[in-house]
């Protein structure tokens, strides 16, 4: 039996994950930080429904720069997850499987986010 130094099978270090498998990864990652990026909305709700002295500290906290950086991040990763959605949506009508029609749609995604998050922006900020 020879004992090369080589991986039994491709890992990460050696195997390229292909565009899809990234999109799809970073679908289900996004769902997880929409979640945990809900317990900010509760706590916000909450904060509102206590009174106006709760409320304010809730605004201190959430108007820090931080937590505002976080919250445009936040809000990037829910416009990809809904544009990667109605892509999967259209997946599962049966179109879009060709490779470089799932490549050309998940940069769609990936591009409808960024462009997405930019307007929610603007508006919030104009």
């Amino acid at each position: 039996m020879s004992t090369d130094s080589r991986p039994l099978s491709p890992h990460l270090q050696v195997y390229r994950l292909p565009f899809t498998a990234l999109t799809s990864i970073s679908h289900r990652i996004s769902g997880v930080l929409l979640s945990a990026g809900s317990l900010v909305l509760v706590y916000w709700v909450v904060a509102a429904a206590a009174g106006e002295q709760a409320y304010r500290t809730a605004a201190a906290i959430l108007g820090s720069l931080p937590i505002q950086l976080l919250m445009f991040a936040w809000t990037f990763v829910l416009f990809y997850h809904l544009c990667n959605g109605i892509r999967h949506l259209v997946w599962d009508a049966g179109y879009g499987f060709e490779l470089e029609t799932a490549k050309r749609s998940g940069q769609m995604a990936i591009g409808g986010a960024a462009v997405l998050t930019l307007i929610a922006w603007l508006i919030a900020i104009f």
